[in-house]
């Protein structure tokens, strides 16, 4: 959907978005108020109206997604109008203020609803990326199905090192008990474990298994050949991880700044209303 929404009804938000945008550019040119332009005169104030509308619409797609299904207006609607509307959010608002900023309520205003804009086109773009990246990864298999491998592939492990040294063995085990998927956030973010018990187990095996011969030797092949794998899927694992924690990571500023921004505007509001 995230893709398609783009082009929804044949960019019809986006050809709103424009017209309107182009009213207000083509209003504020041919407005010649006394002094600098700024969000005092009547242009302004109906630039702010229009600002005011947009954001409590804009905000309340967050409300409406949630309540799939009701209603004439549609959730692609209402996603495809939130993208472009947003977008002309941002060039309206400038014109209202006129260029004018300073240490203000009203350009603080300003920053957290530039805030709102940046993550939500940054969480348009991880919607629209990491779920086909997700799919990609995974291949055929849910990621159910990749767990319940991997430990199948550990059992397996633990089968074969039974057969070698005792310094495989405690490889082996300590690999299966202390390897970690996920972590902390910035580790999801980055997925990658550069001290991921079962790669540095790997690689120990590999050396220990130089020196073995007949049937151990057989044994340790076996075993290296399958802690490969399970590696490898635990790197397809934490990608996922990774893919995830990107398409989450953009709320906990969109979310925040959102509100962050309706209690500025409802000041600024009262701030201009009481200095009228």
């Amino acid at each position: 959907m995230h893709s398609s929404l783009l082009v929804f009804k044949n960019f019809l938000y986006l050809k709103i978005a424009s017209v309107l945008v182009a009213i207000c550019i083509l209003a504020y040119l041919l407005h010649e108020p006394l002094g600098q332009p700024n969000g005092g005169s009547w242009l302004g104030y109906t630039l702010g109206v229009i600002s005011l509308i947009l954001i409590f619409f804009l905000a309340w797609y967050g409300i409406r997604k949630r309540r799939y299904g009701s209603g004439k207006f549609v959730l692609e609607d209402w996603a495809s109008a939130h993208v472009y509307l947003g977008i002309a959010l941002l060039i309206i608002t400038t014109l209202h203020s006129g260029f004018q900023f300073g240490l203000n309520i009203h350009t603080l205003a300003y920053v957290f609803m530039i805030l709102v804009i940046a993550s939500g086109l940054f969480g348009l773009y991880a919607y629209i990326r990491y779920p086909r990246l997700r799919t990609q990864n995974r291949g055929e298999a849910t990621v159910g199905d990749v767990w319940e491998l991997v430990a199948s592939m550990s059992s397996e492990c633990i089968s074969i090192a039974q057969n070698l040294s005792d310094e495989i063995y405690s490889l082996v085990e300590d690999a299966d008990k202390k390897t970690v998927l996920g972590g902390s956030f910035f580790k999801q973010l980055s997925g990658v474990d550069k001290n991921c018990s079962s790669t540095i187990a790997l690689s120990k095996i590999k050396e220990l298994a130089k020196n073995l011969s007949g049937q151990e030797a057989e044994s340790a092949r076996k075993l290296v050949t399958v802690m490969a794998r399970k590696v490898e899927l635990l790197n397809r694992i934490r990608k996922d991880i990774k893919y995830k924690a990107w398409l989450d990571v953009w709320l906990y500023i969109h979310i925040p700044f959102t509100v962050a921004l309706l209690v500025s505007l409802i000041i600024h509001i009262l701030v201009v209303f009481l200095y009228w």
